[in-house]
């Protein structure tokens, strides 16, 4: 394990803040700064310096994938870029001044009916995050909370024809990780639905072992159980799990196929490879398919400390 730390640390400030702050439980201070330099150095600087003049990257909100400012946003979050960066702020206000409306008024409640839940879940992580603080992220809130399917999740094609029966695991995860950030802010007069709606979502993955049809318990997709990262909109067995792990949720039986899977992409030497990436324009490559992956590698390390507490 001390060698791995150190490969670790060897890593990008991206890598290395969160394996002070989630793996060695350093003092606020030490973390806090590592993590600071994220602005300034390694790939949260050069996603920053890809910034087109007008706020946006990629030319555009949601397109091209997977350099528009939503994707791009999305991964400067998992690097940690500090919420209080300009030039992230000037964007994630992009993002839903274009997606949904700068007013949440009349046309906003259309355009936020008419999204794809995945989409909006986006938007909702990419608006706390960057501090976003007005009535538009209560509306968004409250049409997640509204748009449950039966089963306890979400599916992004539920208004689309033919009507999907049963949620999907990209649109549940899109919109879960919007819903945690938000729970772990104040989310005020919502946040007690807001918990509740996650923890029937977590019952729905639940009851599908993560990757597992609920019925004849086969695979639901062989891509679910490779590790990807960037997930970009795509869901994946690691993505799932460390949703568990930042929520803190209690440890159940139903996730031992899940863990078992995890175990079993590990390395020889201790390390987690990047399985699959999803094709699309890149500003650059973080890491490549097939080698080592410190992105993978803290996060099912996240995963194991959390399992192994629980």
């Amino acid at each position: 394990m001390p060698q791995l730390i150190d490969w670790l640390m060897a890593g990008d400030p991206a890598i290395r803040w969160q394996t002070q702050r989630y793996l060695l439980d350093a003092p606020d201070p030490v973390w806090r700064a590592e993590r600071q330099r994220t602005a300034a150095a390694g790939w949260g600087a050069q996603f920053l310096a890809h910034q087109d003049a007008d706020g946006r990257w990629g030319g555009g909100v949601y397109s091209p994938k997977w350099v528009s400012t939503t994707y791009t946003l999305l991964v400067l979050i998992d690097i940690g870029i500090p919420p209080s960066c300009g030039a992230a702020q000037r964007g994630a206000h992009r993002v839903l001044d274009e997606l949904l409306g700068a007013q949440a008024d009349a046309a906003f409640r259309r355009q936020l009916a008419g999204l794809d839940r995945c989409i909006v879940g986006m938007a909702l992580q990419i608006g706390v995050y960057f501090g976003i603080d007005d009535a538009r992220i209560d509306r968004i809130v409250e049409n997640l909370l509204s748009e449950v399917m039966a089963d306890g999740a979400w599916n992004c094609r539920r208004h689309r024809r033919p009507q999907p029966h049963h949620s999907s695991f990209h649109t549940t995860l899109n919109v879960l990780e919007g819903l945690r950030i938000h729970a772990e802010q104040d989310a005020g007069a919502l946040k007690t639905d807001v918990l509740a709606a996650e923890q029937q979502a977590r019952e729905f993955l639940l009851q599908h072992r993560l990757y597992k049809s609920d019925h004849s318990g086969e695979v639901i997709n062989p891509k679910f159980t490779m590790l990807s990262y960037p997930p970009r909109w795509h869901y994946d067995v690691l993505r799932g799990l460390s949703y568990f792990a930042r929520a803190g949720a209690p440890r159940d039986v139903r996730l031992q196929d899940a863990m078992a899977l995890l175990k079993s992409r590990r390395r020889q030497d201790g390390m987690w490879p990047v399985q699959q990436r999803y094709a699309g324009k890149e500003f650059f490559i973080m890491e490549k398919t097939g080698s080592p992956s410190r992105w993978n590698t803290l996060r099912a390390l996240r995963v194991l400390r959390w399992w192994e507490a629980a």
